[in-house]
């Protein structure tokens, strides 16, 4: 295959990435560690963690790991918990303690959390005690024999953390009772810690370095094996691509998404610790009055996010007045960048909005625009070092330029296959190492690829495909709309229709109006034959919207 997009690869950035520069992710942090000990590494609350200490911090903690809990090389280890400083910590110890990381999302049912958890075969789980009820209710059904809780305020300095750790328990309420016998804080195991020794353990590109998991919202969730070789590959890939922007050593990011999930976890934490970068962690990004508030506080030159929460953000009191004369870089990804956020983006940062994609399988960057681009053009961009993308049919054909097919993937940072499960990952791997994506898209001659959407959530209106991101786009295009989604809806006539749902920021606009706008801006079939209004969308833990919840809605 003619790797048409390298005629285009933007100046300076390399075709290929060294990945034996770093033979695991506990070597690149150590390094890391010696060469930014005194610069700041992550902040949260007002609380500075410099490099150093982030050394020393999770050296005590992954001594505690090894000799009090006899957790072994490859042992499987749960953080539950949202942005705070713990969560670096924590990463850092299992990371440097030679075991695998299962990232677990704080709000998962006690149902969802016993799966992962017996899934995955993991033998110790760092929670925050804020969800320690849940555990609860399952752990007897499990393997897991150490639990370490943490309080929120537990990294802060005195008197700011009895404090914060009083309010949350007896003002807020926000602790529901739990009993987990034999359970330790994490501040007694990180003070136990610093009086033991940290066994080195040798790692290689071959060990697993996380269970991702991925899947949750449409079946049963499964664990993506990322290496230490994919972590690696990925981190060094961005590192090249945002060399464009002027991205230095030192930069000041805003980590909003929670770093349990993929996107936050490589391309804000690991990518800029391996930089030397300031991690600004946001713990609650729903409350954005808040978030706004504390964007003002810092001088950012990095900030990553969803289409939602820059739409949130660009209509939140007070955003406007933020200081955007230090942004370098703004990244979008998780779901497909509107047009119209991109566009209210840059008039009011002055910073073009990027689109990268990729997914948990490709750990998680396989494509990005340049951020050179002088505007948001809708693409995904070009393949990141040492990344190859072909649009394929469903036997796995190439398809020429322009054609509609599944977007595939290969390159260093795919995953090494579904934990336990051959029969799916044979079901996503093609020959020669090929990624099948489940996403919808095309290439043109530049060999810049544009989503058209989810192959699942491909509507089939009388034999004709329809993309929801399309009609999406052109319903928030219009000023009366905030949010949108379209689903489809079986019909005898035509197989299925369009279902929309829109969330409005003008309370007076009338489903008339915004129908006659779509019949303006879209071909008959793909205009909604019935548009629905609510208050909000149901959306994931990182703010994308839940296409299934509404489809199983308009099909009940």
């Amino acid at each position: 295959m003619e790797k048409i997009w390298l005629k285009n690869y933007p100046e300076g950035v390399p075709a290929e990435v060294d990945i034996n520069q770093y033979a695991s992710l506990k070597d690149l942090l150590e390094q890391s560690f010696e060469t930014y000990k005194d610069l700041p590494a992550v902040t949260n609350m007002g609380k500075t963690l410099t490099y150093g200490e982030l050394d020393q911090q999770s050296r005590y903690f992954a001594a505690f790991l090894q000799n009090n809990c006899g957790l072994d090389k490859g042992d499987r280890i749960a953080i539950m918990m949202p942005n705070l400083l713990q969560y670096p910590v924590a990463l850092c110890a299992a990371l440097r303690a030679g075991l695998v990381v299962v990232n677990v999302n704080p709000m998962y049912t006690p149902r969802e959390l016993k799966h992962q958890l017996n899934d995955s075969g993991a033998k110790a789980i760092v929670i925050l005690e804020n969800f320690a009820h849940t555990l609860g209710k399952v752990i007897d059904e499990t393997g897991v024999e150490t639990v370490v809780v943490t309080q929120i305020g537990d990294m802060l300095s005195v008197p700011k953390r009895q404090i914060v750790n009083f309010v949350v328990r007896n003002v807020k309420k926000m602790i529901p009772d739990w009993n987990i016998p034999n359970s330790v804080t994490l501040r007694h195991a990180i003070n136990d810690g610093k009086w033991q020794n940290l066994e080195n353990v040798e790692l290689g590109h071959a060990d697993l370095a996380f269970l991702q998991y991925t899947g949750g919202t449409t079946g049963v969730s499964k664990g993506a094996m990322l290496s230490h070789k994919n972590m690696v590959s990925n981190v060094l890939q961005m590192t090249g691509w945002m060399r464009q922007a002027n991205i230095r050593d030192g930069e000041v990011i805003i980590t909003a998404l929670p770093l349990y999930h993929i996107f936050a976890l490589t391309v804000n934490l690991i990518q800029q610790l391996r930089m030397g970068g300031l991690n600004v962690l946001i713990t609650d990004p729903r409350d954005f009055p808040a978030f706004v508030a504390e964007l003002k506080k810092h001088k950012f030159s990095i900030i990553t996010g969803v289409n939602t929460l820059f739409n949130a953000l660009l209509n939140t009191p007070g955003f406007s007045e933020v200081d955007f004369s230090h942004l370098k870089w703004s990244g979008g990804g998780g779901m497909a960048v509107q047009g119209p956020v991109a566009n209210h983006w840059k008039k009011v940062t002055g910073c073009v909005l990027t689109q990268g994609y990729g997914l948990t399988e490709t750990s998680p960057v396989a494509t990005s625009t340049s951020p050179l681009e002088p505007e948001f053009t809708g693409s995904i961009g070009l393949p990141l070092p040492s990344t190859e993308i072909a649009i394929m049919d469903d036997a796995g054909n190439e398809l020429p330029l322009g054609e509609i097919g599944e977007i595939c993937i290969r390159g260093p940072q795919v995953m090494e296959g579904y934990w336990q499960r051959p029969e799916e990952t044979a079901k996503v791997m093609l020959p020669g190492g090929w990624f099948r994506s489940g996403d919808m898209g095309r290439m043109n001659e530049k060999g810049e690829s544009f989503i058209e959407d989810r192959k699942k959530d491909m509507i089939l209106v009388s034999g004709f495909n329809v993309y929801p991101n399309e009609i999406e786009e052109v319903t928030v295009a219009h000023p009366g709309v905030l949010e949108a989604a379209a689903v489809g809806r079986p019909s005898e006539k035509s197989g299925e229709v369009v279902v929309l749902y829109a969330v409005r920021s003008d309370p007076n606009l009338t489903q008339q109006e915004l129908l006659a706008y779509l019949k303006e801006n879209l071909t008959g079939y793909k205009v909604p034959r019935e548009i629905i209004f609510r208050e909000e969308l149901p959306k994931t833990n990182v703010g994308k919207i839940l296409r299934r919840e509404l489809r199983d809605e308009v099909k009940a």
